[in-house]
């Protein structure tokens, strides 16, 4: 856990570091600020490249050949499968059906019967709407009493809050 602790406050430093060297201000200032012409860098003298000493290597070990008599023995023969003969499936005796009944005709003074006439719907008048009374309500006294209640107490005891309810607005 420490490590990732570690970690953790390199990577805070690290940012602060970068943000802090090219923020907006700093940008800003470094535009406007007119500074004097920069100096010449003197060139860096290159560092002298060592020798190496030539080092003997041991020679390599020979790869060791496997011998050709070591093969994979010949896939065996899938063993066949003898032939059946199925017996003959027998012949299925048709069968007559019995022919349909004949549906009975219907008689011809019953399809002429004529229904009963429907009935007239009498014709009902109803007595015209009764007149709804005017209601007046008295008017509103203009002073009403203003009520104030006590303030709500945050924490009510017994009841388990998850966190403490700020306090009531005055």
């Amino acid at each position: 856990m420490a490590s990732a602790s570690g970690l953790f406050a390199a990577a805070l430093v690290t940012m602060a570091l970068m943000l802090a060297g090219t923020s907006h201000a700093a940008r800003l200032l470094a535009d406007d600020t007119a500074a004097p012409p920069a100096a010449a860098i003197p060139a860096v003298p290159k560092p002298p490249v060592p020798t190496v000493p030539a080092v003997a290597l041991p020679p390599m070990p020979a790869v060791p050949t496997i011998p050709v008599a070591t093969t994979v023995p010949p896939m065996p023969a899938m063993p066949t499968v003898p032939a059946v003969t199925v017996p003959q499936m027998p012949a299925i005796p048709a069968a007559t059906l019995p022919p349909m009944p004949a549906v009975p005709a219907v008689p011809a003074a019953a399809a002429a019967a004529t229904l009963p006439p429907i009935p007239a719907v009498p014709k009902v008048v109803l007595p015209p709407m009764p007149a709804v009374p005017k209601v007046t309500l008295p008017p509103v006294p203009a002073g009403v009493p203003k009520v104030t209640l006590p303030p709500m107490p945050a924490v009510v005891p017994g009841v388990p809050m998850p966190f403490l309810a700020p306090p009531p607005s005055a």
